[in-house]
């Protein structure tokens, strides 16, 4: 198994309500990628982060191993996801 964490921080000048519609846009979107990838197990997003951390949203996935990590990251729903909301 390959556990992938990325941790983002929305730029500054986003109003809290606009941030807030961007988080809830990106946790569908990419939680909506559960079972629709091969080798994709588990993946969540995370929105509110540890009070000590300065991130804003936080990606845990889990991959069956290295080779489906790397399908993942070039999958075509993945990229559609990522092109429009990250």
């Amino acid at each position: 198994m390959v556990k992938h964490v990325i941790l983002w921080t929305l730029k500054s000048d986003i109003n809290e309500l606009e941030k807030l519609k961007v988080k809830q846009h990106i946790k569908m979107a990419l939680e909506g990628l559960n079972g629709k990838i091969s080798g994709l197990k588990e993946i969540k997003v995370i929105l509110d982060p540890l009070p000590s951390s300065n991130a804003d949203i936080m990606l845990d996935s889990l991959f069956e191993n290295e080779a489906s990590l790397k399908a993942y990251a070039t999958h075509p729903s993945h990229v559609a996801v990522a092109d429009k909301y990250v």
